[in-house]
């Protein structure tokens, strides 16, 4: 029973350190794609559109990793390796819907993030992210 409850909390600390720098790869990311400093836009602008982005990617990342860490059984490595592969996938993924919504439509979306007001574009991006992430994750499982 000790052996199992070991096993159990390695696996724990090993799914979230790859979530925690999962998370940290998905916020460089929208750091990014937006104009000026995201740590300054969300924490000290308070800027709407940045922190919905933002929150967008974290919530996609999490449905990600959860499902892979669910649909990975009990061979811990080969969890851990499917995590961190569908973690990518997605936050490329993601990025690329960034990225395709910002050609399709007028003016730059990047700076749309950085505006004080909250943008309509803002929510169709971070909707992206999401729906990405659901189809990813019923992909996985």
């Amino acid at each position: 029973m000790l052996q199992e409850l070991l096993s159990g909390l390695l696996a724990a600390v090993a799914y979230g350190v790859i979530g925690t720098l999962m998370m940290a790869l998905g916020y460089l990311l929208v750091d990014l794609a937006t104009p000026g400093r995201l740590r300054d836009l969300i924490w000290v602008r308070r800027n709407p559109n940045a922190a919905l982005l933002l929150v967008s990617g974290l919530i996609g990342v999490g449905i990600i990793l959860t499902t892979a860490i669910a649909a990975s059984a009990d061979d811990l490595v080969a969890g851990l390796v499917g995590t961190v592969v569908y973690g990518l996938l997605g936050l490329v993924l993601m990025s690329l819907s960034f990225l395709l919504i910002d050609a399709l439509t007028p003016g730059k979306l990047g700076d749309e993030l950085s505006s004080e007001t909250l943008h309509p574009g803002t929510w169709v991006s971070a909707a992206a992210h999401v729906v990405i992430a659901v189809i990813m994750a019923a992909a996985i499982w």
